[in-house]
């Protein structure tokens, strides 16, 4: 059995909750799979940072924050999983729910091929792929 968190870390206030529900439902040699924004990205910063000028609230969640992939790792270790990470680049947005944010995706989808796809900027890709076996 798999099972796929698509975008969905982020937003739990707690996560070693989801981490543990996953342990639960999957048998020993389970696997997962998580996707989330990685806050390393600078853009992930810029759009979803509540810091940032071009931060905007629309359409996020109250508890909303990009991952670090290391703690997206220890967390589902901690559960008794054996993980791997890795960075994705080249998911072009086509729409943001920010206006001011909206102006800037061509120039956020040229760096994201042009820049994130290279191997040197592998941790700074936009998002985590974090991926895992249940051993226990």
């Amino acid at each position: 059995m798999a099972f796929l968190l698509n975008c969905i870390v982020h937003h739990f206030p707690d996560p070693r909750r989801l981490a543990n529900e996953v342990r639960r439902v999957l048998k020993p040699g389970g696997r997962f799979a998580a996707v989330d924004p990685n806050r390393m990205n600078p853009f992930m910063w810029i759009y979803r940072d509540r810091a940032s000028p071009f931060y905007s609230s629309i359409g996020v969640t109250e508890n909303e924050r990009p991952v670090l992939a290391r703690e997206v790792a220890k967390l589902f270790r901690n559960e008794g999983f054996s993980v791997r990470t890795d960075y994705l680049a080249g998911l072009s947005y086509r729409y943001v729910a920010s206006a001011r944010a909206r102006m800037l995706l061509p120039i956020y989808n040229f760096v994201d091929k042009a820049v994130f796809s290279l191997r040197l900027m592998k941790p700074l890709r936009p998002f985590v792929l974090t991926s895992g076996e249940r051993t226990q």
